[in-house]
């Protein structure tokens, strides 16, 4: 069974407000860094991503890949690489706990990356926490901003 990394943030807002900056691929060049271009190539009937182009640009890592997203309940979406040039795995989740009375929410987001050049464990393992914090962090700054918030004008 393939490793994986896990970290955990609260973010002062509800889970339905996180997971609408979460659910907004087309912003997330917006506030990812890492991401370039996003694109929703199939959709499901209830409107979710089901099928998502990414452009990433993390420096080392230069990649366009797709990955396939299933959405379990409100509080949580999981993904799974369906094609990539230098990825052999990309498998993660955010899910979404409401604290406070559902004021602030604790998101836990889990990783488990595998490159097609050989990489050692440790290393990978750093990688992961590397993209799950600065995600976080990401997400956090986005959510508590506003800035995803919609406008009544």
């Amino acid at each position: 069974m393939a490793e994986h990394t896990r970290s955990s943030i609260t973010i002062e807002a509800a889970p339905a407000d996180v997971m609408a900056v979460i659910t907004d691929f087309d912003r997330y060049p917006e506030w990812t860094g890492e991401v370039k271009e996003a694109e929703v190539l199939a959709r499901d009937g209830s409107g979710r991503a089901e099928q998502v182009r990414l452009l990433l640009d993390a420096g080392a890592i230069k990649d366009e890949h797709t990955l396939a997203y299933q959405w379990p309940d409100a509080n949580e979406v999981s993904w799974s690489l369906v094609r990539s040039r230098m990825l052999r795995a990309l498998d993660g989740s955010y899910r979404l706990a409401p604290v406070a009375g559902g004021e602030r929410t604790e998101v836990t987001y889990q990783l488990t990356v595998d490159v097609k050049i050989p990489m050692l464990g440790s290393i990978k393992r750093k990688a992961e926490k590397v993209i799950i914090d600065r995600a976080l962090a990401g997400l956090k700054s986005r959510v508590e901003s506003g800035a995803d918030q919609p406008s009544d004008g």
